[in-house]
């Protein structure tokens, strides 16, 4: 579960989300629900992350918004 959470710890600060055990399943489950991708498949998740909102200041602005709103 969430092997690629190591990389996103910029983009969770950016949301104002601390990362911590009771959390850290729900976050994943909603990342993997807004790509649209079936839970656990963690390779495919952090493949569209990395090429997608890692690469691209805009998408990588609305993700965070989106993944603000998703968790509050």
């Amino acid at each position: 579960m969430s092997c690629y959470f190591r990389h996103l710890k910029e983009i969770f600060a950016e949301a104002g989300i601390e990362v911590n055990s009771s959390n850290r399943r729900r976050l994943d489950r909603v990342i993997h629900q807004m790509f649209g991708i079936g839970y656990p498949d963690c390779s495919t998740t952090w493949r569209r992350l990395r090429q997608e909102i890692l690469t691209d200041p805009h998408k990588r602005r609305g993700f965070v918004s989106k993944l603000k709103s998703a968790i509050r």
